[in-house]
């Protein structure tokens, strides 16, 4: 029987682990993305590139607001170019400029880019001109969200200070998510792509938004899909606000029912495609809130972050938790009758 030299079997040895190791992975880029909860690649966008084709606006020429929550801007028609109609993936957001205020958020809406998890906490984030105000007049009684510009089901950002602006209930109930919902709706049903850009409008040196202009033009089928250009105004029916910190004060008065944000597909300006259901946001619940959870057997409480009685909390019993009042009450918790939330 012939034996190899023992350098020759060494050799062996230690290669025959590499030839193994090196056996090629067929996993597909796209399905490891996807394990991974991310998009396969995303195409970089410039600040240049996201701004030269977006319609300009003149604060001072928009229309004055008219008890309606957006107003159609240059005949409907978003600034897109040929050039600009891909199917890449790709998402850019402003940095902050010197007050912190937020700009111009881009992206190409897709599959690749919907989130596969929940959305998480937000209330760490302060953007420019936010105020903690409540109403009675104000569904929900909180006058200010943080809301997304591009939002959190078409992106999936979540506590992305370059992609939130201070709005108020009215902005993001009535005016935005309608048209979030419309792209969200036409991305699910089509796996298309839609180029989605949203722009904060600030006079000034104003730290919360007089508004935002939002355009989309769906890729694959140019805009028959969708396609809009409005701006939405950042006001609440019955509350006075000084756009120059985010104050408020009630005006005496209290909104009607359409006032409040009830808006319908109907209403909506470039939807193409149908709808199992004619109200595009029905929600009526409270709005999603950051609220500290006292998990204490025997009390079970639920307060504002800012509530006295949160700081004699001992530490093991707090936790916060983010979504509605009616959540919180489904899972066995009570409103604290100090802060009343």
């Amino acid at each position: 029987m012939n034996f190899l030299p023992a350098k020759k079997l060494l050799a062996l040895i230690l290669v025959l682990p590499a030839i193994f190791l090196t056996i090629p992975d067929n996993t597909s880029a796209a399905d490891k993305a996807l394990s991974d909860g991310g998009p396969v690649s995303e195409k970089k966008i410039t600040k240049k590139e996201a701004e030269r084709s977006a319609i300009s606006v003149d604060p001072e020429t928009i229309p004055v607001y008219d008890d309606e929550p957006f107003t159609v801007i240059n005949d409907n028609i978003p600034g897109f170019t040929e050039q600009e109609m891909t199917t890449e993936p790709f998402e850019y957001y402003s940095s902050l400029d010197n007050d912190g205020r937020c700009d111009v958020a881009y992206a190409n809406i897709c599959r690749d880019i919907m989130p596969l998890s929940e959305r998480g906490a937000i209330g760490n984030i302060k953007p420019s001109g936010w105020q903690f105000a409540k109403y009675d007049c104000v569904d929900g009684k909180y006058l200010y969200n943080r809301c997304h510009l591009i939002g959190f089901q078409l992106a999936g950002e979540n506590a992305n200070p370059e992609n939130l602006i201070t709005g108020t209930r009215y902005l993001n109930v009535a005016g935005m998510l309608p048209f979030e919902d419309m792209v969200a709706d036409y991305v699910r049903k089509t796996d298309n792509h839609v180029l989605y850009r949203v722009t904060p409008v600030f006079n000034d040196d104003d730290l919360l938004a007089s508004g935002i202009l939002m355009e989309a033009r769906s890729v694959e089928d140019n805009g028959s899909g969708v396609q809009f250009c409005v701006y939405c105004y950042n006001t609440q029916p019955c509350i006075d606000i000084d756009y120059s910190n985010g104050k408020s004060e009630w005006d005496g008065t209290y909104p009607d029912k359409e006032a409040a944000g009830v808006i319908t597909a109907a209403d909506l300006p470039g939807r193409n495609i149908s709808s199992g259901s004619d109200h595009i946001n029905s929600d009526t619940s409270s709005p999603v809130m950051t609220y500290i959870l006292n998990t204490r057997s025997g009390s079970r409480k639920f307060h504002y972050p800012e509530c006295d009685s949160v700081k004699k909390m001992s530490e093991k019993n707090r936790k916060e938790y983010t979504g509605t009042r009616e959540e919180i009450i489904a899972m066995g918790f009570d409103p604290c009758k100090n802060c009343n939330p």
